[in-house]
């Protein structure tokens, strides 16, 4: 009687937080479920081509293609998702490295970056794509890794 009762006032405390659970951030699988939603085309996908030489940097990279809304001509881009928001801030710098390298022109690189994620390529990328990719980003980072709410900024 004594260790039923107590398992039930156990059970009791594990589900009476009123806290709602930040969302995780999604994987390549969900990104692009949300980006397709958004009219986003996505093809050509390369798992761990970071478009450089850094090996570290590879294991969180995706090229892929993609085109969609007024970007009628496909747009090579990387994808680099890391596991939370300290790794996509002790990173950032490594991914402007990288990008300059794989784009012919500097003046032309457009980038994306909402923790954990940032998407660069060679642009420009056209308007509608731009904040579809920015708002499909932002749905798709959930908590951004922080645990504190869209984008890894404020609940």
């Amino acid at each position: 009687m004594v260790f039923a009762l107590a398992a039930l006032l156990f059970l009791a405390g594990c589900t009476t937080s009123n806290a709602p659970i930040a969302p995780t951030p999604a994987d390549f699988g969900g990104i692009t479920q949300v980006l397709r939603a958004r009219g986003i085309t996505v093809t050509d996908v390369v798992s761990g081509d970071a478009g450089c030489p850094d090996t570290d940097l590879a294991k969180a990279a995706i090229a892929f293609r993609m085109s969609g809304l007024d970007q009628a001509t496909p747009v090579a881009v990387h994808l680099y998702v890391f596991g939370n928001q300290a790794a996509f801030a002790r990173r950032a710098g490594d991914v402007a490295a990288c990008a300059r390298s794989y784009v012919t022109d500097p003046a032309l690189l457009e980038s994306i970056d909402v923790s954990p994620y940032v998407l660069a390529g060679s642009g420009p990328w056209a308007p509608a794509l731009r904040a579809q990719l920015r708002a499909g980003l932002t749905v798709a980072a959930g908590d951004g890794g922080s645990g504190k709410g869209p984008g890894g900024g404020p609940p």
